[in-house]
């Protein structure tokens, strides 16, 4: 919900962008074409990449949860710049990135790394864009609330429903 809110927020601000949702093969049944449904007739530029393969590969194996986070940003990041090859280049990733993932994340003065988070502390260091990062102070309801107002037709299931980890959608300025 939080990166659909920030694509539409792109798109609504006539921002040149192409919102990727990056299918991980752990998404609830139907949610991808739920998601597409939502987002284009809105005017949202997006494009849907099935990367189920590479995130389950990547993952088979590992157990311990952190590792598992460090993968999926990894895996995430490499899925961004393989659409930024074929559709690029781009200069800036926004991400729909929420204040609890930063303090979870010890992303911030006065914070304790609780738990990495895939767009937070699961980032490689090298990440090869520039990071946008406009909802990083904002709580959930809040962003719900951005949600509504700029997407009146948004279905309410997309903006209230609770959130799959490594949520997948993230935009790409030129």
């Amino acid at each position: 919900m939080d990166s659909s809110a920030l694509a539409l927020l792109l798109a609504r601000a006539g921002v040149d962008h192409l919102a990727v949702f990056v299918d991980h093969g752990l998404l609830r049944e139907g949610e991808r074409g739920e998601v597409e449904r939502a987002l284009r007739p809105l005017g949202v530029r997006l494009e849907s990449v099935d990367a189920a393969g590479r995130f389950l590969r990547a993952l088979r194996g590992a157990e311990d949860p952190e590792e598992k986070r460090r993968i999926i940003g990894r895996e995430f990041v490499e899925t961004f710049h393989s659409v930024a090859r074929e559709r690029g280049p781009f200069r800036f990733l926004a991400q729909g990135t929420l204040y609890p993932d930063v303090i979870e994340s010890a992303g911030g003065e006065g914070t304790a790394n609780i738990k990495s988070h895939h767009n937070v502390g699961g980032l490689p260091a090298e990440l090869g864009f520039e990071l946008l990062e406009p909802f990083r102070t904002l709580f959930k309801d809040e962003v719900r609330e951005v949600a509504r107002l700029l997407g009146s037709r948004m279905r309410s299931g997309c903006v209230t429903r609770f959130p799959v980890p490594a949520w997948p959608c993230a935009s790409s300025e030129k």
